[in-house]
């Protein structure tokens, strides 16, 4: 069997997270069950990573065993979108080493998340942003950013049931950019992320944006190794899994 590689992107809000779970709606469930119409059996997927209820994908990657050697690329993109639900689109497809898996091939991971601070709501952008109309200062969200670049333990920045997990994680790189009329992304680059890593940073840069907590305090959560210290968890429907990287 050829091992196929795909990117995929995905509309997380009426899924329970990427993860195949009985009697609720997947990523993985919806993938695997599309797979089955085209190969008449059952196909394992294995994915770059697992999302939370609500959070999107714009490259989540998926690498599977080709049961069909006589069909090429496109092909398999064409025949496994004609079988999907309109919430997921595969983008790319590529042949790949017989063994790949992108969970442990991964270089680097990008997640993107959307802040929209107008002070009215857009209905049309809802499901995709976080409304947070009130004013931020990215000049100092940035100084505070700069304490999470590198290797730390991210334990306070987890969600529970971590505990015995490593909690040791690199970021590469953490950007905050005001894209235009108030819409800002925060752009967190890393190899691999703990469970809710991303919202809760996040949602403790934002704390410091309105001016409730001083740049230093970050660096005190991070240190203290406290999950009660943290600000909590920014709502899932801003963020995106945007990339990923071999």
């Amino acid at each position: 069997m050829k091992r196929v590689a795909i990117e995929f992107a995905y509309d997380g809000t009426d899924f329970f997270g990427y993860q195949i779970q009985n009697n609720v709606r997947t990523v993985q469930g919806e993938l695997e069950k599309a797979l089955e119409k085209v190969f008449k059996m059952h196909i394992d997927t294995y994915a770059a990573g697992r999302t939370d209820t609500g959070v999107h994908a714009n490259g989540q990657v998926v690498s599977f065993d080709c049961p069909n050697d006589r069909l090429m690329e496109n092909d398999i993109k064409n025949a496994i979108n004609a079988n999907l639900p309109a919430d997921i689109y595969v983008k790319k497809v590529w042949f790949t080493h017989p063994t790949f898996n992108p969970r442990y091939e991964a270089k680097r991971r990008i997640y993107h998340y959307y802040i929209d601070t107008s002070k009215s709501k857009n209905l049309f952008t809802r499901r995709y942003v976080w409304w947070f109309p009130y004013e931020l200062d990215i000049k100092q969200m940035r100084i505070a950013a700069k304490y999470l670049i590198g290797e730390h333990d991210f334990i306070s920045f987890s969600k529970k049931g971590e505990d015995n997990t490593k909690t040791i994680r690199t970021i590469n790189n953490l950007r905050i950019i005001e894209i235009k009329n108030g819409l800002i992304l925060i752009r967190v680059e890393g190899t691999s992320f703990l469970r809710g890593m991303v919202r809760s940073i996040v949602a403790n840069l934002v704390r410091v944006g309105t001016g409730i907590w001083e740049t230093e305090k970050v660096k005190e959560v991070l240190e203290s190794k406290d999950r009660s210290k943290s600000a909590g968890l920014a709502p899932a429907h801003g963020l995106f899994l945007y990339k990923v990287l071999f």
